[in-house]
């Protein structure tokens, strides 16, 4: 399997130096009423929609730092895909600018289910900061539970975050290729898009061969809220994805797989992320392409 680097043992899914991936918004208060030193990170974003900027001067955490998906999370859309990984030089300098450093406990939300949170969670521990965590139901959780917020743009001491690349499995398509057959591959689109029916963003519609739908609404609630472990556990058994084989996930350009990563992760199934997903898939005309829901 083509692979960055080796898929992690079962036993450090969860929690990773003692960090839990999730906090809820009442134990996120307790620590900011505490004055732990936490950096916020607001990562709202939507796919076709207005700028995430626009949600947060509307209103953000507390002291929350506005990071951009597009700009600080990922490199220049290109064959590599809509959301490639990013150089790591202007990954550690984005981070550097929202206050991170190599000691910081780092929370991270959007606007509920996690989305595009759980993109920055899986791309700082892939570029080597164990400690970050993702506020489970998000601003939407925070908000109904009736914790205040802010309009103010807080003053930031740069960090010193060094970004180590290669600290998660990533997948290249060749990588792919092999686990939907060697492993277990999951696609985390919607149905319509994995059986080719609707493709509103990538110029193919269809989805790897051998690869199963998962899509990442399943990993939540109505709340936006990710499902007990066991539940996921259970919803992976049944797409065959276990502890006991390699396992992977894509999506569209890398961002809702993130998603399916983090899901995985609260399950105890470690995991590899195909970064370039469907939208560098696509461009290699030399790929096969799949519909319906085989």
């Amino acid at each position: 399997m083509n692979q960055e680097s080796p898929l992690p043992n079962p036993g450090d899914a969860g929690q990773t130096d003692g960090v839990h991936p999730l906090i809820e918004a009442p134990a996120l208060d307790r620590l900011l009423r505490r004055q732990t030193p936490v950096v916020l990170l607001d990562v709202r974003w939507h796919l076709g929609g207005p700028p995430g900027i626009e949600s947060y001067r509307k209103g953000h955490l507390p002291g929350a730092v506005f990071v951009d998906l597009d700009q600080d999370v990922a490199g220049p859309p290109g064959p590599g895909g809509r959301h490639p990984l990013p150089d790591p030089a202007a990954f550690e300098s984005a981070m550097r600018r929202a206050g991170v450093s190599g000691d910081s406990l780092v929370v991270v939300y959007d606007d509920a289910d996690s989305t595009s949170a759980a993109r920055v969670w899986w791309s700082l521990r892939y570029f080597g900061h164990e400690r970050v965590r993702v506020l489970d139901g998000g601003y939407r959780a925070w908000t109904e539970a009736g914790h205040p917020v802010s309009t103010t743009e807080p003053e930031v001491k740069p960090g010193d975050f060094v970004a180590s690349p290669g600290r998660l499995p990533v997948l290249d398509a060749e990588g792919a290729a092999e686990l939907a057959t060697a492993g277990v591959l999951l696609d985390a689109r919607a149905a319509e898009r994995y059986r080719g029916e609707l493709e509103p963003v990538d110029p193919v519609a269809g989805h790897i061969p051998g690869a199963r739908n998962a899509p990442t609404s399943g990993n939540v609630g109505v709340d936006g809220r990710f499902l007990p472990p066991e539940l996921l556990r259970e919803r992976f058994a049944q797409l065959g994805a276990t502890d006991a084989l390699d396992v992977g996930a894509y999506c569209g350009s890398g961002v809702t797989a993130a998603h399916e990563i983090l899901a995985l992760n609260l399950a105890g199934i470690p995991a590899a992320l195909y970064v370039g997903s469907w939208s560098n898939w696509v461009t290699d005309p030399s790929n096969p392409i799949a519909t319906g829901d085989g």
